[in-house]
């Protein structure tokens, strides 16, 4: 894990927060390598969700939310943690840390980080929400929250996206959005952090057609993330217990991946029944049922939900795309991205700066730039650049040398992966990759 957050840094994937101020807990800035690398996955999965198929409709709900919106989710209730505080060194800690030896609040509780007993106070809930507040006076009646989710802006708009888009029951409503969680006990680079990007899909369906319909998208979410290139041996399935269920939930799914740090979610499929929508319509006063045009029948749908962490599936590709292998007697690092999810698609390279390669490259490189997103490196020896870009995870590199110019115009074409090298006609490159980027 510390070289990949090394790298991370090194070829700009992710960067900490605040870095200069000496950084913010838990925060996590996405570089140059790092924001492509997220749009693509998120492009990836709207185009999956939303343009691939025929019932399931786009949004793009606002952060800031009616405070009451969360009292009908039961966040303002019951979206605690138990804290506990170390008198003695300051530190925070859930209390079902398993470092605690003993009952926190009693003698014989033992501090994790400075050893010190009976320094830790009693459990207190801690709401895991950011608050803040709308207009010029700080006064309760003037406090909202962050969104800690995004469903909540899909539940209070589903029967606007219905009506607008023509829809009918079971249809799905999509959102890719930031959330804010005020995490105890955040950490392992970008996997728990106190803001983060969901990408969650809501399938509304008649009671009774649930469980046909979690199954359905149980096994379709695993198909799409194995599409991602991850290694099918470091994914499962772990079903949430009925100790494990969340209040809302009639079955729960994680897809787990088995990251540097253990098995871990990084996405969740849920049978939300009617939790949601049924609080909402009490709260607000407002009627939530669908009236099927076929039957005449009124109900109040249940919700089949996919949700996906953008920042955890980024880790996860990142981890599962890190190889160490020795070439020629060097260890080289290298990126096995999948093409589609690569940031750089193809790099551009002059064997040397003179004997015109350098304007043979310009003239590759602006050719190739208004297809795929490409790099042009003309510093150090080539041996040098192919090791950044096989950092980079960049899948193809173009390298002009003097066959290029003086011969026959042919290029030299390396694959990162199995570092094959083609010779290709400057101008048929753009079709040669073209036709090894699809997928």
């Amino acid at each position: 894990m510390e070289k990949l957050v090394s790298l991370a840094k090194r070829r700009g994937f992710v960067f900490q927060s605040s870095e200069i101020y000496g950084g913010l807990g838990s925060v996590w800035d996405y570089g140059p390598l790092g924001v492509e690398l997220k749009a693509n996955i998120k492009a990836r999965w709207w185009r999956s969700l939303v343009h691939e198929r025929d019932d399931i409709e786009g949004l793009d709900a606002a952060i800031l939310m009616h405070p009451k919106v969360w009292e009908a989710s039961g966040h303002v209730a019951g979206f605690t943690d138990p804290l506990v505080d170390c008198k003695h060194c300051k530190n925070r800690f859930r209390a079902d840390d398993p470092r605690i030896k003993g009952t926190p609040g009693e003698p014989d509780a033992q501090c994790p980080v400075c050893g010190s007993k009976g320094t830790l106070t009693a459990p207190r809930l801690f709401n895991l929400m950011f608050k803040t507040f709308m207009g010029p006076v700080e006064e309760a009646a003037a406090q909202v929250y962050l969104r800690p989710e995004t469903a909540q802006g899909i539940y209070v708009n589903y029967l606007n996206v219905l009506q607008a888009s023509r829809q009918r029951i079971p249809f799905g409503i999509a959102q890719i959005g930031k959330a804010f969680r005020n995490e105890i006990t955040p950490g392992n680079f970008t996997f728990r952090t106190r803001e983060f990007e969901q990408m969650e899909m809501q399938f509304f369906v008649k009671p009774g057609a649930d469980d046909e319909w979690f199954e359905f998208w149980r096994e379709e979410r695993m198909t799409w993330v194995r599409g991602l290139g991850l290694r099918p041996d470091k994914l499962r399935f772990h079903r949430h217990a009925g100790t494990e269920l969340a209040h809302y939930a009639k079955d729960a799914y994680d897809i787990q991946y088995e990251f540097p740090f253990g098995w871990n979610e990084f996405e969740g499929i849920h049978n939300r029944t009617d939790f949601d929508l049924s609080r909402h319509q009490q709260f607000s006063g407002k009627k939530l049922e669908y009236l099927d045009p076929a039957t005449n029948e009124r109900f109040i749908p249940f919700v089949v939900e996919t949700s996906a962490g953008a920042d955890r599936t980024a880790l996860a590709v990142l981890c599962d795309a890190y190889h160490e292998e020795e070439v020629a007697g060097e260890t080289r690092v290298v990126l096995r991205l999948h093409p589609a999810l690569a940031p750089l698609k193809v790099a551009v390279l002059p064997l040397v700066n003179k004997d015109g390669m350098p304007e043979f490259s310009r003239g590759v490189f602006d050719a190739l730039r208004k297809r795929f997103p490409t790099f042009y490196d003309d510093s150090g020896s080539i041996g040098r650049r192919y090791r950044r870009q096989d950092e980079a995870g960049t899948p193809f590199a173009v390298t002009v040398d003097g066959q290029s110019v003086a011969g026959d115009g042919t290029v030299t074409v390396r694959d990162r992966d199995t570092l094959r090298q083609d010779r290709v006609a400057a101008d048929q490159v753009a079709g040669y990759l073209d036709e090894r980027l699809r997928g």
